[in-house]
């Protein structure tokens, strides 16, 4: 039977890293984000770090601990870089790229007295770990908290047991003359990391599957195309926006665009050039619309707006925004002009269903801009009298 030592159990954690790290593209597949990338670094550079410890018993010590070092840091900041990619914006990530570089440049340097480089390794390795940690937490509980916690928590009892290990190699060195020592706490540090370890990995795939479920909501209420809302994703998140607005008690309008003579442009330039003319008419809405507007293609060349607080003379601002800036980007990427007709509403919301009389509103105030020659905005009758605010 093999005795459970030290060495034993770094080379069976170094196993473990590479037999996941191995598995793990396969598992997740080639289109993957960038934060499921910096996963698979971290859980490669974490099995890199602890071969290279178990592999500087024997040979290059010096340049293997060192590169152990490197390696331990460069995981710890990937799996920080990840969770900035899911969770957003993480605190202390400056003091983490200073432990990071600090740590094993410090270890090179006191290399030769075994006491300081102990202590200085594994005090800014703590410093890592909690970092890490603290990183996981933070209000962001759409992304779930049970993962997050699990992730912290381990990550947190291993910077105490690190931190540990250092304060018993700088001050009791005699208790703890060598990285493969069998003193408790140090056997202790392995088996929590040991533990930890399926512990993370599992958080860090519940995070990944999030992120996937993520995904495939925003494509099934996306179009391919323009990269705005399809119908069915305007149609949900205008619910929404309905509700805020009777609940705040705000001027809510909807807009219909359609592009004029777009049959034309498909028979004349390709529906190549079409799909072009679609894409250029969407990109230049999303520059005429607020942070919190809404927009999506309903079909064809059918477009929608959502536009908080704004009233008829907010929707012809708009409009002349919009015409203004699609006629310089058409001539200059097109070739040729491209123009649209637009219906206004205001948003009834003190009727049962406000959002679909609105569409009904604006729709039938968008054919009469067609009736009327097209190229131009129709605002609804009802609409003109009704007060609000310029967007």
């Amino acid at each position: 039977m093999i005795p459970l030592d030290i060495t034993t159990i770094l080379s069976i954690t170094a196993l473990n890293l590479f037999a996941v790290s191995a598995a793990l593209p396969t598992v997740m597949g080639k289109e993957i984000s960038a934060s499921a990338r910096f996963v698979q670094g971290n859980l490669l550079a974490q099995a890199m770090g602890w071969a290279c410890i178990v592999s500087a018993e024997y040979i290059w010590d010096m340049p293997l601990s060192v590169l152990a070092m490197a390696m331990g840091s460069a995981a710890n900041y990937m799996l920080y870089l990840a969770l900035q990619g899911w969770l957003g914006p993480r605190p202390w990530k400056q003091w983490l790229r200073v432990a990071c570089v600090v740590m094993p440049v410090g270890y090179a340097l006191t290399f030769s007295s075994y006491p300081i480089r102990v202590g200085w390794a594994n005090t800014w390795l703590a410093l890592q770990f909690l970092l890490v940690a603290r990183a996981a937490l933070g209000p962001v509980n759409h992304w779930g908290r049970r993962w997050r916690h699990l992730l912290a928590g381990c990550y947190g009892l291993v910077a105490l047991l690190t931190l540990a290990r250092g304060v018993l190699g700088a001050f009791f060195t005699e208790l703890y003359p060598t990285f493969t020592t069998p003193h408790p706490v140090n056997l202790l540090a392995q088996l929590v990391v040991n533990i930890s370890m399926p512990l993370t990995i599992v958080a860090l795939l519940v995070a990944w599957r999030r992120e996937s479920e993520s995904r495939l909501r925003l494509l099934a209420n996306t179009d391919g195309l323009t990269e705005l809302a399809n119908r069915r994703g305007f149609m949900d998140k205008a619910q929404q926006m309905v509700a805020q607005a009777r609940r705040q008690q705000w001027p809510l309008g909807v807009m219909m665009l359609d592009l004029d003579h777009f049959k034309r442009v498909n028979d004349e330039h390709g529906h190549e050039m079409g799909d072009a003319a679609l894409k250029l008419f969407a990109s230049a809405v999303r520059d005429c619309l607020r942070q919190n507007d809404l927009a999506g293609r309903l079909g064809g060349e059918e477009f929608a707006l959502l536009l908080p607080h704004t009233d008829a003379e907010g929707a012809r601002q708009l409009d002349i925004r919009l015409r203004e800036l699609l006629r310089q980007r058409a001539q200059t990427t097109l070739g040729w002009p491209l123009n649209h007709s637009a219906g206004f509403a205001l948003c009834p919301l003190d009727l049962d269903d406000p959002l679909h009389v609105a569409i009904r509103s604006a729709d039938r105030a968008l054919y009469q801009a067609k009736d009327n020659g097209r190229g131009q905005l129709v605002l609804d009758e009802f609409s003109v009298e009704m007060p609000g605010r310029d967007i």
